[in-house]
């Protein structure tokens, strides 16, 4: 569990939204913003659309965010070769950005202090070009999932 000391001052904060190439494990594009909103993801996705081009295929893979999810999705609709996945609730760990964003917080943000979002997003940013040249795609190396089932009673935990 991590803390805050009495004298704790908090100088900001940064959206990063990531894209990951699971073929190749590498974080080809990055987007920082000020806020989480709808607006920002499509600002993103317009980016990766840009840089693939309207004739590329795009799969991407989303967790259940709700600025994901609209009722109704136009842009969507207007880029009919992009197709957005949404993982299962709870299942982050099938998301590999999230698992890669693990990696990022432990190697590069854990334990850090910046005086300003510009300094946090600076060393994003740097963290990313130093992990990309020597990036691999994830290996799942799980290879059987048993089910646990919760216990009845609270005494069972105890077992």
């Amino acid at each position: 569990m991590s803390g805050f000391s009495h004298d704790y001052k908090r100088h900001g904060t940064t959206t990063l939204f990531a894209a990951f190439n699971v073929l190749t494990g590498q974080v080809p594009r990055v987007h920082h913003r000020r806020r989480r909103r709808r607006r920002e993801f499509l600002d993103f996705m317009n980016e990766l659309f840009a840089a693939y081009g309207p004739d590329q295929i795009m799969h991407v893979i989303l967790d259940n965010l709700s600025t994901h999810k609209p009722k109704h999705d136009r842009w969507l609709a207007r880029h009919p070769n992009v197709h957005f996945h949404f993982i299962p609730t709870r299942a982050s760990w099938l998301n590999q950005i999230e698992c890669w964003f693990s990696i990022l917080s432990r190697q590069a943000l854990q334990g850090a202090s910046f005086t300003s979002a510009q300094q946090l997003r600076q060393a994003i940013d740097r963290f990313i070009e130093s992990y990309n040249p020597r990036a691999v795609p994830f290996e799942w190396k799980k290879e059987k999932v048993h089910s646990v089932h919760p216990k009845r009673y609270y005494a069972d935990l105890c077992h």
